[in-house]
């Protein structure tokens, strides 16, 4: 096989089975050398209910196909961040997270990122917690490799958001320690999280729950990222990108309708620049054609 041709099947793969084999390989490293705090059980239910809330939501609404790619990533990611003691709980998780894809949506999007939202929900019932020090420098250093290898399999179409969201977050945590005279080793220890990782690159980074348009995506990152330095410092609240991006998500419908681009297509990922596609959202449809719900 020629180069050429083997780059051309490389570029067509759906960017989305990447992400699954980064964060299959980093749940098997972790629960085999890091042993992580999780189940083989709770992670069968996880994504067992995912995939079949999935299904669920595509017969209800009469999708053309089923597809359980999102939903893997979903469960995979809650695999990874969500501590708890009942196998219920880890379901309704995961019940949450897919089922908000379907119901809660706007002009053909569903507004919140699915695990983030199932995350946020857990936290504030107090049905579970997050565990951001069970990686180690060296678990985390490679999945930060495989995440910036992710960049590269997406063709940087939403990598923008990704990278703005680590430069305002990083670069004010490093602000913030110069301006109160603390050390360097405090912002690097912060920096130091799997669950910052997943927050980057696979919820902030979700293109169907991100503005449409490129500055859009830079306005919103800095959005989220100034919303979590808040939580963080000025609530003392742990896990501050989590508040700060559910915070914003709703802001999302007003950032497309002022800075509009075209709709993000799996099949096709785009930057976005584009206005060929785009609708007025004021005089969009409300109701959702048998080709808009293939968007799901």
């Amino acid at each position: 096989m020629s180069l050429d041709r083997l780059k051309t099947q490389f570029s067509s793969l759906d960017p989305r089975l990447y992400q699954i084999a980064s964060l299959s390989t980093l749940l098997l490293y972790g629960l085999l050398w890091l042993h992580f705090d999780v189940s083989p059980v709770q992670i069968i239910v996880t994504i067992g209910t995912a995939i079949l809330t999935q299904y669920a939501g595509a017969r209800f609404y009469n999708l053309p196909s089923f597809d359980p790619k999102s939903p893997l990533i979903s469960a995979l990611s809650l695999c990874l961040l969500l501590r708890t003691d009942h196998l219920a709980v880890a379901a309704l998780a995961a019940f949450i997270a897919i089922g908000s894809k379907f119901v809660i949506r706007w002009r053909d999007k569903h507004l919140f990122n699915p695990t983030n939202f199932a995350l946020v929900i857990m936290l504030a019932g107090g049905l579970g917690w997050i565990s951001p020090g069970q990686w180690g420098q060296v678990a985390w250093f490679g999945f930060l490799i495989a995440c910036l290898g992710s960049l590269v399999v997406t063709r940087a179409a939403r990598a923008d958001v990704t990278l703005a969201f680590l430069t305002f977050y990083v670069g004010l945590l490093f602000a913030r320690a110069l301006w109160l005279g603390d050390p360097l080793t405090i912002p690097l220890h912060q920096i130091e999280s799997g669950a910052l990782l997943i927050f980057s690159f696979f919820m902030i980074s979700d293109p169907k729950t991100t503005p449409d348009s490129r500055a859009g995506r830079i306005v919103f990152a800095l959005m989220v990222a100034l919303a979590a330095l808040y939580v963080q410092f000025g609530f003392f609240r742990p896990n501050g990108p989590l508040w700060g991006l559910i915070a914003c998500a709703a802001l999302v419908p007003l950032l497309d309708y002022v800075l509009p681009g075209s709709r993000y297509d799996w099949s096709k990922p785009s930057t976005g620049r584009s206005l060929d596609s785009v609708v007025n959202p004021v005089f969009a449809p409300l109701s959702l054609s048998p080709h808009q719900q293939r968007r799901f």
